[in-house]
This record gives structure tokens, C-alpha cells and sequence, in this order.
């Protein structure tokens, strides 16, 4: 069978599955529904074009990163969602700030999708969604029209893993047709974001850099993340400057990392405290390192190291179930950083 026939009989089988949940004889997730009331069609412009929702959406799925975070922090559990593959620190594919919702929601955790090798369409097409949330993903162009033969798809604005997180609940929420409830949640995330960055002040006139994952074998090249990603603007909501050398870097491309040799690592000298993921060999290493060991961050040991395999390193890219977890955990990290700023 063709993996488009595959994925048609798929379908088939989830509006089926659907319908006798609906009345009463099969599995289904009474807490999925995103609500009743008046629903004016909405169209959502995206990277890819633009996707019509006539009706409000009572069944919701969400693929790649985080997206799921939007209808659960509105009340709304999704019939599936992405399983956590990164700062999962007990391997059940929810991470922590999101088992708290759900169990605040009083919901069993939804069909989770396997994407360690892409989307998985045929599982996302068994759960019968009547809207696909993808807001902050990768998705390909294949990838989108893949899943708008399930059901229509709310994808990236323009950059793939580029979508601030304050877009991720715009466009996700006019997607659910809860578009008011999706800004009076913004609003209330920079209001909390605002009230604990004051309280941090020694911030405020420090700049940081986010370097990618670090090859300790090899540091004669060094990746960072750039203006364009997510971690890297939520240091300008914390109350952090960006770089210029970083700032300059970014206008050259639509990247949202790059890699220099660390022959040049001298350009980082404007550079107060460096963010990574890793551990003290980690340190030990820069420390080492003949170049890397001079730029001032490094050498003042202005580093914020975030475990791999623990939740903080996940939620230092801003989601909005994650923001209020770590947040006050992550201005700690990097005040202490900044203590040792000169």
C-alpha cells in the first residue's frame, strides 16, 4: 500500500473512530473540545500561503515543538501532540510544566506522536482533528500539504523554528478561534516576564550570547544561536542587550544559528555572559581551550551551563507552559553569571 493510500485509510479510520466516540460506543477525549459560543471563519496568512477555518475546531492536534502548550495553557487539551524528546528527565514524553497542566485540567495525557524520524501523518490522522497547530515547527512544504489532507494546518509565520513565542499563541489561538483569550495570555506571560526581570537588575546592562552544543573534542569551530531564534530573543525579554557582534552576524542571514572559527573568537569580546548547554567538562574545556579560554565571558567565567538532560535546558527556549516554571530558576542562573561580569 502507498504511503498516501496508507495515510487516506488512516484518515478514514480516525473520522470513523471519531464518530463512534461521538456517540458514546468508542475511545474519545471529552476534554479536547475548545468550546461553544459564535464562531466567525478565520483565515490565517502563513509561510506557505493561507489556511481558511470555517468552523471552530473541537478537536485540536498539534505536531512539532511546544505547540501543544497554547490550547492546554487556554484550557483546551489536544487529541495528540509531539512527544518530548529533549529535557525529558523521566522518558514518559511530557515534560514536567506540562504534566502539571494537564493535571490541573483533571485529563489523561493525549496520544503522543513519535517524531523522532519526522511526523508521524498517519497517527496524527487517527486522532480526527479538525485543526492542526504548528506555529513554531519545521515544517517543509510537503510537510504542510501532507497534513492539510487531514485537516487544516496553522504553520510558521515565516522561519521555520522562528517564531517567537508571543506569535506561537497568536497564531495558534486564532487557529482555536480563541483569538482574545490567546492575547489576554500574552499579555499576562510579559506582565509576569516584566515583574521578575526588575527584580534583576544587575541584568540590565550585561549582554549575552547562547552558543549551541559544544563538541568538547573539537573547538576549533564555534556554533551560536542567532537574533533569529527563539532562546536568543527571550534574553531581550529578560532585560539582556544583544551583542553587537552577534546582532551583526544575524542581519547576514535567516539562520537561526551560524558557526565561526575559533580563530576569530576574539569577535566575542562584547560578550558578557555566554549561555550553552553541558556541564562542568564543559567549562573545563573552554577553560583549556588556548583561544576560547580569552574571550571574556569564558575568561570570567560568566557561563550559564544548562543539562542536556534535565527540563531547564528545554525551557530556556520559551514556550508558554515553560516560561512561568523556569523563569525566576533561569534569572537566577544568569545573575549569578553576571555577578562575575567585569
Amino acid at each position: 500500500m502507498s504511503h498516501v493510500s496508507r495515510l487516506a485509510a488512516a484518515i478514514s479510520a480516525g473520522v470513523l473512530a471519531f464518530g463512534l466516540a461521538a456517540c458514546g460506543t468508542g475511545a474519545g477525549n471529552d476534554d479536547s473540545s475548545a468550546g461553544g459560543g459564535g464562531f466567525e471563519p478565520v483565515t490565517i496568512e502563513h509561510a506557505f500561503g493561507e489556511t481558511v477555518i470555517e468552523e471552530k475546531p473541537e478537536r485540536v492536534a498539534t505536531v512539532n515543538w511546544a505547540n501543544h502548550e497554547v490550547p492546554l495553557a487556554l484550557g483546551v487539551v489536544p487529541v495528540g501532540m509531539a512527544a518530548a524528546d529533549f529535557g525529558d528527565d523521566d522518558d514518559d514524553g511530557v515534560l514536567p510544566w506540562v504534566e502539571d497542566k494537564l493535571d490541573e485540567l483533571g485529563a489523561k495525557t493525549p496520544v503522543l506522536f513519535n517524531e523522532t524520524d519526522g511526523i508521524d501523518f498517519e497517527a496524527v490522522a487517527d486522532t480526527a482533528p479538525d485543526v492542526i497547530l504548528a506555529a513554531y515547527s519545521g515544517l517543509t512544504r510537503e510537510d504542510y500539504d501532507t497534513l492539510s489532507e487531514i485537516a487544516p494546518v496553522v504553520a510558521f509565520p515565516e522561519t521555520a523554528w522562528g517564531t517567537p513565542w508571543q506569535e506561537m499563541i497568536e497564531y495558534n489561538a486564532k487557529g482555536m478561534g480563541m483569538a482574545n483569550e490567546g492575547q489576554q495570555l500574552i499579555e499576562k506571560l510579559e506582565r509576569d516576564i516584566g515583574k521578575s526581570a526588575a527584580e534583576h537588575g544587575s541584568l540590565q546592562d550585561k549582554s549575552a550570547m547562547f552558543l549551541t552544543h559544544i563538541d568538547t573534542t573539537d573547538l576549533s569551530k564555534v556554533s551560536f544561536y542567532t537574533t533569529h531564534d527563539t532562546r536568543v530573543r527571550f534574553f531581550d525579554d529578560l532585560g539582556l542587550s544583544q551583542p553587537g557582534s552577534i546582532a551583526s552576524a544575524s542581519k547576514q542571514t535567516d539562520q537561526f544559528s551560524l558557526t565561526r572559527s575559533a580563530e576569530k573568537a576574539d569577535s566575542f569580546n562584547d560578550v558578557d555572559i555566554i549561555v550553552t548547554y553541558g556541564d562542568q567538562k564543559l567549562i573545563d574545556a573552554l577553560n583549556a581551550d588556548p583561544l576560547l579560554s580569552k574571550v571574556p565571558a569564558v575568561a570570567n567565567q560568566s557561563i550559564v551551563t544548562l543539562p542536556n538532560s534535565e527540563p531547564i535546558g528545554t525551557a530556556a527556549n520559551p514556550t508558554p507552559l515553560a516560561i512561568p516554571w523556569v523563569l525566576d530558576k533561569y534569572l537566577g542562573l544568569l545573575d549569578d553569571a553576571a555577578a562575575k561580569a567585569k
